[in-house]
């Protein structure tokens, strides 16, 4: 196999996985994914998908599952929108059920490097106590905007994990365990 072959061949893949990759760097550095990423990711993979891929229906079906996944975390203060819409971009080029699944895989990851940073500091009682006031939080106040609220006064005293990285950890060891890579 030559390199044009392996360049080519799934070349959607390789690109979703090159601007993944730039995207968990910068966050990484800012801890935030920029708009410059995530609306062209976005805005080009619908168009692939309405050219090139299963159709415009796969592309959109696939930009609201990957917004659907991360929005509800979103809305109560618990994730960036650059989150949001890298997931969305991921839908947009490779449809709901890839997108779904590296989700799962995300999730995964992202908590196991959230446990990682808490236990890198010995901040165990800490992490544990705001969990569970969280989780008193969520199931007493039913309105998000208060919830976020909440979260944005919290948000200086906790560790922050920039969840671009467990995004492109998670889609691409997905994209591997399926073969697409």
């Amino acid at each position: 196999m030559d390199w044009n072959e392996i360049l080519v061949n799934n070349w959607p893949i390789k690109l979703v996985s090159a601007i993944l990759i730039l995207a968990a760097w910068i966050d990484g550095k800012e801890l935030k994914v920029p708009n410059w990423i995530t609306f062209p990711m976005v805005l080009s993979g619908l168009v692939y998908s309405a050219i090139a891929g299963d159709g415009i229906v796969a592309g959109l079906q696939g930009m609201c599952c990957g917004l659907l996944c991360l929005l509800p975390l979103y809305a109560v203060g618990g994730m960036g929108a650059g989150d949001v819409k890298l997931m969305a971009g991921i839908g947009a080029w490779v449809g709901w059920e890839i997108t779904f699944y590296s989700f799962c895989v995300s999730v995964v990851v992202g908590a196991i490097m959230a446990v990682l940073m808490v236990a890198s500091r010995g901040a165990w009682k800490k992490h544990y106590e705001q969990f569970l006031l969280i989780l008193s939080e969520w199931t007493v106040i039913k309105n998000p905007y208060k919830l976020s609220e909440i979260a944005a006064e919290r948000k200086p005293t906790m560790f922050l994990l920039p969840y671009g990285i467990p995004i492109c950890i998670g889609t691409i060891g997905y994209f591997m365990y399926a073969g697409l890579m």
